[in-house]
């Protein structure tokens, strides 16, 4: 008979008894080179057979049926699957039952998901869910037929493979590294590759720091149902004893997380210290947005020396907003809690909220957009004085700001003749301050801004002879805001930055304690070119003008004076994901006042950075030292398996090492190794400088997200 002639004896005779018997409605077939009939019970089928018995596939060199018994012995090599399944069974030889679900099989191996793979003496199948295998092997890592043993393996004396729980249990495992044992389990649960979230123990990492000695971490995830899990680890050392937390649940509207540590430890002997941070965002009726996050730490030297945060400040907010074409809501409730050395939380401003509201129109008759706009902002201070302290920072202690702004403008833009653009402005203002618990200043100010600006722009392009397109435009504006300054403090105007975002805006104040008055000017050059080959370049030059001096601007903000310095900004991007971007605020040609540049260069094997910073010294900013750091990091691929990285930040003032990092990370199918190295240098009152290693490895494989093929070794 041909390969492509169905058994018709099989079916009529066998398989439709077999179907009624157990009430499954479906049908049974098996193709093959050569079937016959031996005896009246026996019905044997050879060369390259095909079983299909429901969602069940099964391929082998010979199969033979005995009626009486209702089980098939099959001769292998063969391969058994199920459609949508995950496990596919690979065996010498099997009996099974004639709906392919149960039975045994020898010289069994089975590979989960393509890629954990289970090798046994003896499989057997059990009420078509479990695969229960003796003298078994488990590894996700390439096998070669060359003798030597795996990366890694598990041995053990019977796996048990649940498909409908899909997990896998072990009796008496032994865990390899090429072949030597390490460690010896009664009993062992792993998630098979399918799963997504399954309670159990995660992979440990191992560290050192200077400080807090070696420690061990062994995470434990913990499934709390569908949409909520907490993962539970312990950090233990001969300096502390330290439990981290992380819990997460997902709503149908939102989602939160929050993760934090408590520690008893030798650093501060018999105090508890503690950290904690989340985050949550809830979808609201309305199109509204609620969001919320939290930071608090017990001391503030706690989240530095555990490597929790490296900020300086913490922060805890929860806020609403809408954002839709036409308009914005937001209301926000701030706190802030230092770690500087050089501040207190009596004496910053700590409490902060705001509610802003803004929306736009679009007359047809008169064209343009009207903007409408009102903020309300309040900041307070724990202290109860009104007056000054010692720190001689000219900050009254307690002094708490409420103001109001109401805010309405007209703008407009046209083309004119030549291709000029003009884009024309007009509103005004209105400004309401309330100040608390500050002898120098009024408890109350308010006053109008009016204001009005014109902005050109006239863009020109030329095309050169080998298609490089080059794009020049020159740009002005002139600017006018009346009113007088009001008698208030200025506390959150305190840090100015001047660049190319804001070269022509009305006003380079970030809040409206304080405002650009009188007239004014800006004028600058922009210059853009694009090549065939893939390079792009651009170029800003500008400068500020105004009729008098504005003393609210520091000397370090680059806009102090009737003419500011001049703002210089570049950004190269080339093929291969090269970039280049710096900017400059510079006095004059012998003297810069603010600097940076950034350097990237990104493909497929490298990616590297550098970065410069340069801050002029400036009292008015509580910088009584220029700032000059340079900042480099990469990763290196070094080859299919390998990367390398590391990172240095170099403070160039003091000519001294700040940070230091380097580590190496081994990727192939079955294992990623981690191993990293760090070095802070810097001291200060609340940490001192340590030095910290640390190194994970993970079993690659019992992962949903597990991408090993990209890295899988060959054999020789």
């Amino acid at each position: 008979m041909t390969r492509l002639r169905i058994l018709a004896l099989l079916l009529a005779l066998v398989l439709p008894a077999a179907l009624q018997a157990q009430g499954v409605d479906g049908t049974a077939m098996l193709v093959a080179d050569k079937v016959y009939l031996d005896g009246r019970d026996r019905v044997v089928a050879e060369g390259r057979v095909e079983a299909l018995r429901g969602d069940v596939r099964l391929q082998a060199d010979k199969v033979i049926y005995d009626r009486a018994t209702g089980r098939l012995v099959i001769t292998g090599p063969i391969t058994l699957t199920q459609v949508g399944g995950s496990a596919v069974i690979l065996a010498d030889a099997a009996e099974l039952d004639d709906d392919l679900r149960n039975g045994i099989a020898q010289g069994a191996r089975m590979m989960l998901d393509q890629q954990v793979q289970l090798a046994a003496y003896q499989l057997d199948r059990r009420n078509g869910r479990f695969n229960q295998l003796y003298k078994a092997t488990v590894s996700s890592c390439h096998i070669c037929n060359d003798g030597r043993p795996p990366l890694w393996q598990i041995r053990a004396e019977r796996v048990i493979h649940d498909e409908v729980e899909r997990q896998l249990y072990f009796d008496n495992a032994r865990f390899e590294v090429l072949g030597v044992p390490i460690f010896w389990l009664p009993r062992l649960r792993l998630p098979d590759p399918t799963v997504e979230r399954a309670s159990g123990f995660l992979i440990p990492s191992f560290s050192r720091d200077s400080r807090l000695g070696t420690g061990v971490r062994v995470p434990y995830f913990l499934t709390l149902g569908d949409s909520r899990d907490l993962t539970i680890t312990p950090f233990i050392t001969a300096e502390t004893r330290t439990l981290e937390l992380r819990y997460r649940q997902a709503f149908r509207n939102g989602k939160i997380e929050f993760e934090g540590a408590i520690s008893r430890d030798t650093l501060l002997p018999d105090e508890w210290r503690g950290y904690i941070e989340g985050t949550g965002s809830f979808e609201l009726p309305r199109d509204f947005r609620l969001a919320f996050g939290i930071e608090a730490t017990s001391d503030d030297a706690y989240p530095t020396e555990y490597d929790y945060s490296d900020k300086d400040r913490l922060s805890s907010e929860i806020s609403i907003t809408r954002t839709r074409r036409d308009e914005f809501i937001r209301g926000a409730l701030t706190n802030y809690h230092t770690l500087r050395e050089d501040e207190d939380d009596a004496n910053i401003p700590s409490l902060i909220s705001d509610l802003s509201y803004e929306r736009r129109f679009f007359p047809q008759r008169v064209g343009g957009e009207f903007r409408i706009g009102a903020d309300l902002h309040s900041h307070y201070r724990y202290s109860d004085s009104d007056t000054d302290g010692a720190d001689d920072d000219d900050i009254v202690d307690g002094r708490d700001v409420v103001r109001l702004t109401v805010d309405a403008a007209y703008l407009r833009s046209w083309t004119l003749p030549a291709g000029v653009l003009a884009e024309f402005e007009a509103g005004a203002a209105f400004d309401r301050f309330w100040t608390g618990q500050d002898a120098s200043l009024p408890s109350g100010a308010s006053g109008w801004a009016p204001r009005t600006g014109l902005t050109l722009r006239w863009p020109l392009k030329k095309i050169a002879a080998g298609g490089t397109v080059h794009i020049l435009e020159p740009v002005a504006q002139i600017a006018w805001t009346g009113g007088d300054d009001l008698l208030v403090a200025n506390d959150e105007s305190t840090r100015v930055e001047f660049d190319e975002g804001n070269l022509l805006s009305l006003s380079r104040f970030p809040s409206p304690d304080r405002r650009e008055r009188g007239w004014r000017g800006a004028v600058g050059m922009n210059w853009t070119m694009f090549t065939t080959s893939g390079w792009q370049t651009r170029l800003t030059a500008g400068q500020v003008l105004r009729d008098v001096t504005d003393d609210d601007f520091h000397i370090s903000s680059g806009l102090s004076g009737r003419s500011s310095d001049l703002l210089l900004a570049a950004q190269v991007m080339g093929p291969n994901n090269f970039g280049i971007t710096a900017r400059s605020i510079i006095r004059d040609w012998s003297d810069l006042t603010k600097a940076e540049a950034r350097v990237a260069w990104i493909n497929p094997r490298v990616a590297l950075g550098a970065s410069y910073l340069w801050l002029d010294d400036d009292p008015e900013e509580n910088r009584a030292k220029t700032i000059s750091e340079w900042t480099v990091d990469g990763t290196v691929r070094l080859n299919e398996n390998w990367l390398a990285s590391a990172d240095w930040r170099f403070d160039a003032a003091t000519r001294s090492t700040a940070e230091a990092g380097i580590g190496f990370t081994y990727i192939n199918e079955c294992v990623e190794m981690d191993f990293s190295a760090s070095r802070r240098f810097t001291s200060s009152t609340i940490v001192q400088p340590s030095t910290e290693f640390s190194f994970t490895v993970g079993l690659r494989g019992f992962s949903a997200n597990a991408d090993g093929q990209s890295f899988t070794r060959t054999c020789k």
